[in-house]
């Protein structure tokens, strides 16, 4: 069997920045591998590129540019904050405004956004909405551990389901992806 729409794959991988020796991202082993139903959109178009047509057992590796990523960095994704937007009944949680803390805030719509807390002052707190992994190269080395043809229930709810019939830990694909 191969890798192409309509099947469940299971993948073994480290996921490195830049090149086969750059900093670890994520590992996915064969113990806490990573599981998904092909063709959904749901990935990188570019990771799917590189895994169709593979067979179990199958190795890979491959680099992807920023662009076939997560896409460079976007200067106007990293924004000011107005301090006051990280007050809860007119406090500040201790430990929240911190260089290096990711947050989530909420926009005049009503839409969340995940940031990362660049610097700050008693002002205004620099975040960076770009994705984490943003203006990266990203490699992947890994094998193909399974394949199987995706269920009725799966095909139609469009996700990988577990064997009790409920919804993946990864229901957030798109965070990590």
């Amino acid at each position: 069997m191969i890798i192409e729409a309509h099947h469940v794959v299971t993948l073994a991988y480290e996921l490195r920045e830049g090149s086969p020796d750059g900093e670890l991202l994520e590992r996915m082993d064969s113990n806490y591998p990573f599981r998904f139903l092909f063709g959904t959109g749901a990935l990188l178009p570019a990771f799917e590129d590189r895994l169709q047509g593979l067979s179990e057992g199958d190795r890979f590796a491959f680099l992807l540019s920023p662009e076939q990523a997560y896409g460079p960095v976007e200067p106007g994704n990293i924004i000011n904050v107005p301090r006051e937007a990280f007050r809860m009944d007119g406090e500040e949680p201790a430990n929240l405004v911190v260089a290096g803390n990711f947050v989530s805030l909420t926009d005049d719509e009503g839409e969340s956004h995940h940031g990362k807390i660049l610097e700050f002052d008693e002002g205004k707190v620099r975040v960076d909405f770009n994705h984490a992994m943003a203006g990266k190269s990203l490699y992947f080395d890994g094998v193909v551990l399974n394949i199987r043809i995706a269920t009725v229930d799966e095909l139609i709810r469009r996700h990988y389901l577990e064997e009790d019939g409920l919804r993946t830990h990864d229901d957030d694909e798109e965070a990590l992806w």
